[in-house]
């Protein structure tokens, strides 16, 4: 029996091989086809680049796609999306999901630029991309769970997840169901389904027991969130990996409510997230609506390759961050729409001195066609000091935040903020100060933190506020400390706007004018090379 089911095996993987060689083969065919052609690019469109699909976020019947506009184009245009060579979709957006599939099959992609005028550019390069396989479904009813917002369910959802077997989902199904602390493990989907609630309690004893996690910069105890994945370990790898947290229900912490009563007792840095992330590989979370959390709403840790798309997420409480990236290198975050009462998005890396030694930078991120309604930012900081490089954020609208993009320090950090780009974004203010007044206590680290090579382009910020300065860019004093090689092109500004740079160097402002078509108002101090 065991060498005809081996023999069995290897036949059904060399079919399978055949089958991705076959598709891949027919693809290809069409592909070059498509690419000899005479249609040739169109002036303003080029091809789109680097089609990609972020590790962990395929299902078992959709697989998301992204990409990056033309050199040539910055603007919102259209794009088609062709799939095993035929056209399925024409979206405005520089992403796509694919559903509707069959599972564990493979799937190829291409994008092609479409012009206003119906021209297409050629396509960019082909992806091939396979959903996963169909696991088993494991109802939280089953494990008699009541979705009567009365009931506490920790127990019995408890126990779906942990019978979960890999590749398996634990269904919410349409109702409220009322929860403490639960934990998430690896090679499973929580799925909740429209009209599902995963709602937290809001009294402290269902988040015991006590955590080792990260709040604020620094490693300590916390109270555990409405949903855990992962240990922290500083100095190791990924322990929980492909975990897919989805559907059209809700999530809905303790809140303000919540977050009070964990103050109370083990104080503001003892508080839990909504969900929390440490240590964490291939994590997909998508489509839900996020709110009420105790303050921190996402928060992963040392992790790679988490996605967060396609989400609502509503935070009235104390510190209640949206979304924050934490010593995490590839971050994806897309068709979001933030309403918090903090930072929007708050990229970090850890705080002063115990921050700069363990040194796990926050790498990779990119944010791109998100509504940020209300809220303090879209931040770097102010806990950075492990290091935030290559930021990319595109294609967004920021409403009247406090204080806009914001990137944020202070003297004790170490670390550094570089490769950090916006474009073709929507917002009333750019702003980066290195002398926030918060968050500050604890040693020093033992070096200034440096910030170096920014770029913000196609910019409308006509409807900012010009009471204040609209730009704001700060560094260090010593100009081996100043704040340096940042560039402004084709900002548009309203009338009477005011710029302030001070300790800054190698500054370039081409095409930066107020909507009458004149210059800002720079007041410049302490600075070296500043082209306006």
């Amino acid at each position: 029996m065991k060498q005809t089911f081996l023999h069995s095996t290897k036949n059904s993987l060399w079919m399978k091989n055949y089958q991705v060689l076959l598709l891949l083969v027919i693809s290809v065919v069409i592909y070059c086809n498509i690419t000899s052609c005479s249609v040739q690019p169109v002036c303003g469109t080029g091809i789109p680049k680097n089609l990609m699909a972020p590790l962990g976020s395929e299902t078992d019947s959709t697989i998301t796609l992204l990409w990056e506009k033309p050199d040539s184009c910055t603007a919102t245009m259209n794009f088609e999306v062709y799939q095993n060579g035929s056209l399925v979709a024409t979206v405005n957006k520089t992403n796509y999901t694919a559903t509707g599939l069959i599972p564990g099959k493979s799937y190829s992609f291409f994008v092609k630029t479409k012009a206003a005028e119906g021209k297409l550019s050629k396509p960019g390069n082909m992806l091939v991309k396979s959903t996963k396989q169909s696991g088993q479904i494991f109802n939280i009813l089953s494990f008699g769970a009541k979705g009567d917002g009365i009931t506490k369910n920790t127990k019995a959802i408890q126990e779906a997840i942990d019978a979960c077997s890999p590749g398996g989902t634990v269904y919410i199904p349409s109702g409220t169901f009322l929860s403490g602390a639960l934990f998430l493990k690896s090679d499973m989907t929580l799925y909740i389904a429209e009209g599902g609630i995963l709602k937290g309690s809001a009294d402290t004893e269902d988040y015991y027991p006590m955590i080792l996690n990260r709040f604020e910069g620094w490693e300590l105890k916390t109270f555990a969130s409405l949903l855990t994945a992962g240990k922290l370990d500083r100095s190791g790898g990924y322990n929980t990996t492909n975990l897919s947290i989805r559907g059209e229900g809700t999530i809905s912490g303790g809140g303000q409510v919540l977050g009070q009563a964990m103050t109370d007792v083990e104080g503001e840095r003892g508080r839990g997230r909504l969900i929390c992330l440490m240590n964490c590989q291939n994590v997909n979370i998508q489509g839900l609506t996020i709110e009420e959390s105790p303050c921190w709403t996402i928060h992963y840790i040392y992790s790679k390759n988490t996605t967060c798309h396609d989400l609502t997420i509503n935070s009235a409480a104390d510190n209640g961050d949206g979304i924050d990236p934490d010593s995490s290198i590839n971050s994806y975050i897309f068709n979001c729409t933030f309403s918090t009462n903090d930072d929007c998005i708050a990229i970090k890396s850890g705080k002063n001195p115990e921050g700069y030694f363990i040194a796990k930078p926050t790498e990779n991120v990119f944010i791109s066609d998100c509504h940020f309604i209300e809220g303090h930012s879209l931040a770097v900081g102010s806990e950075m000091s492990g290091g935030v490089r290559n930021v990319v954020i595109r294609d967004c609208e920021l409403g009247n935040l406090k204080h806009g993009v914001q990137i944020k320090v202070t003297k004790d950090r170490g670390g550094f903020v570089e490769d950090f780009k916006v474009r073709n974004c929507k917002l009333q203010k750019i702003t980066i100060k290195t002398n926030v007044g918060y968050n500050n206590d604890g040693e020093p680290a033992p070096k200034l933190p440096f910030l170096r090579n920014m770029e913000f382009s196609d910019l409308d910020m006509s409807l900012a506020d010009t009471s204040m300065a609209v730009i704001i860019v700060d560094g260090y004093s010593g100009i081996s400390n100043y704040t340096e090689s940042l560039l402004f092109k084709n900002i548009r500004l309203p009338e009477n706007a005011k710029i302030v740079l001070n300790y800054c160097k190698d500054f370039s402002f081409i095409n930066t004018i107020t909507t009458s078509s004149e210059k800002p108002v720079y007041i410049v101090t302490n600075a070296v090379n500043i082209r306006y």
